[in-house]
Parts: structure tokens; C-alpha cells; sequence
């Protein structure tokens, strides 16, 4: 992997809040730095990780075409996150995709570069295959809250601002989907 492809706490701050986008190589460095969790986090959204990985080239194809426009952005990690997730549920309504997709196509587990035993392996894999089905069954406005903090590391206001609702409704719907995916993960 790329250094690029690793977000660290600094990148996500010039990534954020005013990075500035003097050239074209900037705005492209700064989409790559972000792009491993976006796909991460559409893959969550889509149950696939091909339609993940397209919806991420779309995604900087549109923000490529508004590049002009990046001087009104705030916060580019924020826009790029909600114009992936506009993609997203645009590809959902499209009638081809209207057909359910499974979530196995996840690369195989692997700890700390370790490979993990037979059971191991199945253990984590069984979770895995919970938690996927508990992030799809969370209601829709709950799973974009989660993703949106989780993997694109956004905080409670960002996340308001950028789906036009108050903080405190925000906050309500990130306790709902930790209190069912905590549900889910304790079933045995």
C-alpha cells in the first residue's frame, strides 16, 4: 500500500478543514489519501465490493468536473464523503441493482500480518457476516451516521451540517445503530 492510500490524523485534517487546492495534483492527492475509506465505507453501504470500487471512480470523476468550485468547500473530506454516499444510493435505485447482492466478497482475515487459524479464521468470519447484516438492516439515515463517524471519520457536527439536521438527532441515531450492532455481536 501506498503511503497516499494510508489516511493519518494529519492528512485527515488538511484532507478537511481548508486544505488547500492550488493545483490539480493537490486535489488528486488529497481524494487518494481518503480513497481506501471511502471505498471501506461504500462497500458497507452497497454489500459489494466491485460496486464500491466503481462508485469511488465516479465519484472522482464528479468532483474531478467541479474542481473549480473547491474554494467554497469547507471541509473537502466531508463533501467528497456525502457526494460518495449520493452515488451510492443512486446506484441502489438504479433498476439493474434492484436485486439483492450478498456481502461475501470480502478479502480473506488477517491479524497483524498473521494468518489465523482454521477457526479462527471461521470465528471472524462468522462475525464478519453478522455484522454486515446488522449495518444492512440498520435503517438508512442510522448506517449513513455510523459510516459517516466511523469510517469517514467525521465528527456529530460535520455529520448534521451535511445531512441538515440537528446535532442532537445526529447523536440519537449514532447510539441507536451502536445499541443494535452491540445487540447483534453479543447473540451467540
Amino acid at each position: 500500500m501506498s503511503d497516499s492510500a494510508v489516511s493519518t490524523p494529519a492528512v485527515r485534517e488538511a484532507e478537511s478543514h481548508g486544505a488547500r487546492m492550488d493545483t490539480e495534483d493537490d486535489f488528486v492527492r488529497a481524494f487518494n489519501g481518503m480513497r481506501t475509506e471511502l471505498v471501506s465505507t461504500l462497500y458497507f453501504v452497497l454489500g459489494n465490493h466491485d460496486d464500491a470500487q466503481d462508485v469511488v471512480q465516479e465519484v472522482f470523476l464528479k468532483c474531478w468536473r467541479t474542481r473549480a468550485g473547491l474554494t467554497d468547500v469547507k471541509n473537502l473530506r466531508a463533501w467528497i464523503f456525502r457526494v460518495g454516499l449520493n452515488a451510492a444510493k443512486d446506484l441502489q435505485r438504479n433498476a439493474w441493482r434492484r436485486r439483492a447482492k450478498p456481502f461475501g466478497d470480502a478479502p480473506p482475515s488477517e491479524v497483524a500480518g498473521k494468518a489465523l487459524t482454521a477457526s479462527d479464521a471461521l470465528e471472524n468470519k462468522e462475525t464478519l457476516e453478522r455484522l454486515r447484516r446488522a449495518l444492512h438492516d440498520l435503517r438508512p439515515e442510522e448506517k449513513e451516521v455510523f459510516l459517516l463517524r466511523q469510517n469517514g471519520d467525521l465528527t456529530y457536527e460535520e455529520i448534521a451540517t451535511l445531512r441538515r439536521t440537528p446535532v442532537g438527532t445526529v447523536k440519537t441515531q449514532m447510539r441507536t445503530a451502536l445499541q443494535k450492532l452491540r445487540h447483534v455481536l453479543k447473540e451467540t
